[in-house]
C-alpha cells in the first residue's frame, strides 16, 4: 500500500526537482498526486512500497537539514551584499502603490479590530 512522504502543497519546484531526484538515485519507487483542476487534491509524493518508507524519511530528512543550511547561507550572501528587497527599497521603488497598500491594510486591521478595541 502507498504511503505519504513528502506534501508539496507551497513548495518550490526546484525543492521538488530535487526530492524527486533523490528517490531516483536510490532506487526508491515513488509516484505523484498533483492539484487537479480546481485547486483542492493535495498534490503529494507517496511511496509505491511502504517496507522502503524509513529509509526514504531519512534521506528526505538528511536533504532538508542540506537545504535549509544552503538556502539560508544564500540569503545571508544577498543580505550582507544588499541585494535583497527591503521595505524601503519598496517604497522608492513605486511609492504610491506603498502608500496604498499600507492604507489598506489600515483600514482592514480598522474595520477587524475596532469592536474588539471599544469599550
Amino acid at each position: 500500500m502507498a504511503k505519504l512522504l513528502f506534501r508539496m502543497r507551497h513548495v518550490p519546484d526546484d525543492e521538488a526537482k530535487e526530492v524527486r531526484e533523490l528517490l531516483d538515485q536510490h532506487g526508491i519507487e515513488y509516484f505523484e498526486t498533483f492539484v487537479g483542476n480546481w485547486g483542492i487534491s493535495m498534490p503529494a509524493i507517496w511511496l509505491k512500497d511502504e517496507k522502503r518508507f524509513d529509509e526514504a524519511r531519512e534521506l528526505l530528512d538528511a536533504y532538508q537539514m542540506e537545504r535549509s543550511v544552503r538556502i539560508k547561507a544564500e540569503y545571508e550572501e544577498k543580505r550582507n551584499m544588499g541585494e535583497t528587497k527591503t521595505m524601503w527599497d519598496s517604497f522608492t521603488e513605486d511609492p504610491f502603490r506603498f502608500l496604498a497598500y499600507m492604507i489598506m491594510i489600515g483600514l482592514v486591521l480598522y474595520f477587524s479590530l475596532r469592536f474588539f478595541l471599544s469599550f
